[in-house]
């Protein structure tokens, strides 16, 4: 597992690679962005971190396998994430139940269910406000695993 110095060096790399802005651009998960892929690869931290950084590089197949692995209200949510971006709605929304009242959700200040309705209609126009809230999901869900682990 990686020191929190060796976990933050790696991660500036990232974000600096595939700053918050860049990623994620549609709803649906997209190309998978070579560099920042070969980036994740190469960080050893808490499978709740790995689950959304697989996320943030459209890397769907492995966070599925990790989220899934993850009995926790919070492996839970990236699985009700990963599933949404997949477009498996209903999957999505099944996953969303299992995570109860998360921290993080409470933060964000939304509603999973309308979320996931909000993107099944969208119908890839990957509007704005839409694309805003799916990186604001992803960066609270992160930051808060990222404390979590590092407490």
């Amino acid at each position: 597992m990686e020191t929190k110095a060796s976990l933050d060096a790696k991660l500036e790399e990232l974000f600096e690679a595939l700053p918050l802005e860049r990623a994620m651009e549609s709803l649906r998960a997209g190309a998978i962005p070579t560099q920042a892929h070969a980036l994740v690869s190469q960080i050893d931290a808490p499978k709740s971190l790995l689950a959304g950084l697989w996320l943030y590089v459209n890397d769907l197949e492995r966070s599925h396998e990790i989220s899934q692995s993850l009995s926790t209200p919070t492996g839970s949510y990236w699985h009700g994430i990963m599933h949404r971006r997949e477009g498996d709605f209903w999957n999505s929304k099944y996953w969303f139940r299992q995570v109860g009242n998360h921290p993080a959700m409470a933060e964000i200040g939304y509603d999973p269910y309308e979320f996931v309705d909000a993107c099944e209609v969208d119908r890839g126009r990957d509007q704005k406000d839409l694309i805003d809230l799916q990186r604001r999901e992803w960066q609270t869900l992160f930051e808060w695993c990222r404390q979590e682990a590092l407490a």
